[in-house]
């Protein structure tokens, strides 16, 4: 994988992106702001899966309302996302932070995955009810705990705590793959 990296880093578009005065901030602000909208939209759903707020609505009536603009702020917030690695994808891959922020975006999607292939398959029988149950309860708990992870371990790729090119711990090492690092 580092020998893409390497070769990603080194086409033209990469360096055009990563060298960029203006480009490069505004994709990442893009990405920051569509953050906002998925991340504060999923929350509010999230909220009313555990019970805490909008209680006399019911639960489709809110995720309707809500998934076509947490689909839209998704969508570019992964192109934007896929856009500021494409710019830095050595330092990028080789990020601790950046490594876990994937692995917690797999639980994210996996937990959404079984929320609507399980769970919200039941919705009629409590879609209604004030405290939708444990299962719903969970997966809305599960949801807001995993994206306040990966908002913390995205901001954190900013900083070169734990870059290869530092003396490290054996497991950062390990963890940030910095044996095959080019030096």
């Amino acid at each position: 994988m580092t020998s893409f990296c390497d070769w990603l880093a080194s086409t033209p578009g990469s360096i055009a992106l990563h060298e960029s005065l203006y480009l490069y901030p505004m994709v990442e602000s893009v990405h920051v702001l569509t953050l906002c909208v998925f991340v504060g939209l999923a929350s509010i759903l999230d909220l009313r899966l555990m019970g805490v707020t909008l209680r006399r609505v019911p639960v489709s009536e809110v995720a309707r309302r809500l998934l076509p603009w947490m689909g839209f702020g998704f969508a570019i917030m992964v192109c934007t996302g896929v856009l500021l690695f494409y710019a830095i994808p050595v330092r990028s891959y080789h990020s601790v932070w950046f490594r876990t922020k994937l692995m917690l975006l797999v639980l994210a999607g996996l937990n959404a995955w079984v929320f609507h292939a399980r769970i919200w398959r039941s919705v009629s029988a409590w879609d209604l009810d004030r405290v939708p149950p444990r299962a719903a309860r969970v997966a809305g708990t599960a949801s807001l705990v995993l994206w306040a992870a990966i908002i913390v371990t995205g901001r954190m790729i900013a900083y070169n705590w734990f870059d290869c090119d530092k003396p490290q711990p054996a497991f950062i090492v390990w963890a940030a793959g910095c044996d095959s690092y080019p030096k």
